[in-house]
């Protein structure tokens, strides 16, 4: 049996959560071919490779140089219609949930959202997926011959071992009915590092005080090759931009290291970061609910503990 991936292009480069998808993939079918749309600079595609994919279907069309859901959908189903592939693995995300909905109409596959963990082929196939926000989990049997799954970020670490994949120019059939809605503009947040793809988050609540003091957070964030982020109390009092807020009703996110500073850690809060790998929180509270979620803690006050941690890190990075 073979798999597909679904590999989203951003600015030319892969998405770290697409690599995530390859590699989950390979380790449910032994042959995994990614399907990717767009321009891509060519060291990338052997990430992919690495990541478990044995080939690449590269769907150059200027059409799909832009993220079109109906035209992505109609060519993903097309590959697995000529792969004979029983399984598509893609991230969740803004392009993969809506893409991943209409793939499972057109193939009649079963859908299975937000999946945390590789499934339990032992007897069928049952998976696991992350439900409430995070806040519970669910097990579902998928019973139809073709499966489609979202992942969760962090659901499975990406390989780096596997070989070269081979590169195969895809050239899907375009229906002018697909693209009867264009984009004509993007804008994208700023930064160095952007928040919802960030492997390291840097977060500041009210605890700063005020918006003079968020230069330490920069700092710290920059120290640590990190993305900002702030409480929804921050972005309300318009101390931080709005795609900055992270939580419930903000940015979800899932890096590998999650610094919480001055963040008394509302449940509406906690519900956009429980699916951090690590947690950090420096909170002058001991008492502060942030700290029951919490991986490690620092009870002190931030504006002494945190230049001395952005001075450490430097120190140890040299």
């Amino acid at each position: 049996m073979s798999a597909l991936a679904f590999v989203e292009i951003d600015e030319g480069k892969v998405r770290k959560s697409s690599l995530e998808a390859v590699s989950y993939a390979s380790e449910v079918e032994s042959e995994v071919t990614a399907i990717l749309f767009g321009q891509v600079e060519a060291g990338e595609l052997d990430l992919i490779g690495a990541a478990g994919a044995s080939k690449i279907l590269h769907g150059a069309d200027e059409q799909l140089a832009q993220p079109n859901i109906m035209a992505y959908a109609s060519a993903i189903g097309e590959a697995i219609n000529t792969t004979g592939a029983s399984l598509l693995v893609l991230a969740k995300s803004s392009l993969g949930d809506p893409v991943s909905a209409r793939v499972a109409i057109k193939t009649g596959a079963s859908l299975v959202s937000n999946v945390s963990e590789l499934p339990d082929t032992s007897d069928g196939f049952k998976v696991k997926r992350s439900i409430y926000t995070g806040k519970a989990f669910a097990l579902t049997v998928v019973k139809g011959d073709r499966k489609i799954l979202t992942l969760k970020k962090n659901a499975v670490s990406i390989k780096e071992d596997g070989d070269s994949a081979q590169v195969e120019t895809f050239t899907p059939t375009l229906n002018d009915g697909d693209f009867g809605v264009k984009v004509t503009s993007q804008e994208k947040a700023t930064g160095e590092v952007l928040l919802p793809e960030a492997d390291i988050v840097v977060s500041g609540g009210r605890g700063l005080k005020g918006p003079e003091n968020w230069g330490m957070i920069e700092d710290l964030a920059k120290a640590l090759g990190a993305a900002t982020g702030c409480s929804k109390p921050v972005s309300d009092m318009d101390w931080r931009p709005h795609h900055e807020h992270v939580g419930q009703t903000g940015v979800k996110v899932a890096p590998s290291l999650y610094v919480a500073v001055g963040i008394s850690g509302a449940i509406q809060h906690l519900a956009g970061v429980n699916s951090s790998k690590n947690i950090l929180v420096i909170n002058k509270d001991p008492e502060a609910p942030f700290f029951k979620a919490a991986d490690y803690g620092i009870a002190g006050d931030a504006f002494e503990i945190v230049p001395k941690l952005t001075e450490a890190i430097k120190a140890q990075k040299g």
